[in-house]
């Protein structure tokens, strides 16, 4: 089923279409949630939140071909809302700056580190990242979901890939993992 007959089967308000939404968009909105509030459960919460959000709200999509960044920019909302109201909550989290035994170039060490890169921007910046880079949302539907101008977006995804960049950045005089990456 495309995203138009789905956006329509959710106009009609029967809860049978939350099955297939879940099918077809559930792990990309828990993977999302999951990059912005590096949580399982609450990103499990999310998906659930944001499918039941989409049936009682369905009126508010415009355009039935949206249906997808609509759904994305709902999760992403609800997920920098956790992280704010969390954001008085410290997680002590004790990890090495490297991992031990694992050769610096390789697939598992360079997705660590990234990830605790990603982990380590701030929510809205780490958003636009995970929508833009991970999601494949064009800037100006990032913008959208996040509600920023694209301007602001490019700006964030510029600084964001500068802190990425550092934090894949091996010490001087071996061979970076940002090299790796672009070899």
């Amino acid at each position: 089923m495309n995203d138009a007959l789905l956006a329509d089967e959710l106009r009609t308000g029967s809860p049978d279409v939350l099955d297939a939404l879940l099918v077809r968009f559930g792990p990309e909105i828990q993977t999302v949630a999951f990059l912005i509030l590096r949580d399982r459960q609450e990103a499990e919460d999310v998906v659930v939140e944001t499918l039941l959000t989409a049936l009682r709200r369905i009126n508010d999509l415009r355009d039935p071909l949206a249906l997808r960044p609509w759904l994305l920019r709902i999760a992403t909302n609800r997920a920098l809302g956790i992280r704010r109201h969390g954001a008085r909550v410290v997680q002590l989290e004790i990890l090495p700056d490297r991992v031990q035994g694992l050769d610096s170039t390789s697939d598992a060490a360079i997705r660590l580190t990234l990830l605790a890169g990603v982990a380590r921007l701030p929510p809205r910046m780490r958003a636009a990242v995970v929508l833009r880079y991970y999601a494949d949302l064009s800037v100006e539907e990032v913008a959208t979901a996040l509600g920023r101008s694209p301007n602001t977006i490019k700006s964030q995804l510029q600084v964001a890939l500068d802190h990425l960049r550092l934090a894949l950045a091996d010490p001087p005089g071996s061979n970076s993992l940002a090299e790796v990456l672009h070899d």
